[in-house]
């Protein structure tokens, strides 16, 4: 089937949602560095929704927050880990989308995940994220 409907390029390139994305990014490699949750989770929303790499979800900052403290323990996480931009979009005003990449430098588990970053009241912040493992081998596949 085709059709000849015209599709819109939603992409609308801005230095502020780009330094947004660059913040985040900074803020969950600090957390993440010295096993600060509350850093980590700063740019986060009341009412976000998370996504983990396992198919779980979460909704709520505290429930998360909880989490990652249990997680993160206040000390460094481990393995230690670099997180990098992938790419991203910027669909309507005060909106980014970014997928950021989580990669173990020891060569452990690794992920990327979608992050969607809502500016209001002239703060960014992040209302959702979906993480997925990386992975060379695609579920099923024959690893020979």
């Amino acid at each position: 089937m085709t059709t000849d409907t015209q599709r819109p390029s939603l992409d609308l390139p801005d230095s502020e949602s780009d330094d947004a994305v660059a913040q985040l990014i900074a803020t969950l490699q600090g957390g993440f560095d010295t096993g600060d949750a509350d850093q980590y989770d700063s740019m986060f929303a009341n009412d976000i929704l998370w996504g983990t790499p396992k198919g779980q979800w979460l909704a709520g900052y505290s429930d998360l927050n909880a989490a990652h403290h249990r997680m993160m323990r206040g000390r460094p996480v481990h393995p230690v880990s670099r997180f990098e931009l992938v790419q991203k979009t910027r669909p309507a005003p005060g909106v980014a989308v970014a997928h950021i990449r989580r990669t173990a430098l020891n060569g452990a588990f690794s992920d990327v995940a979608m992050y969607v970053l809502v500016k209001r009241e002239e703060r960014w912040w992040l209302a959702g994220a979906q993480n997925t493992p990386v992975t060379d081998l695609l579920p099923g596949a024959d690893p020979t």
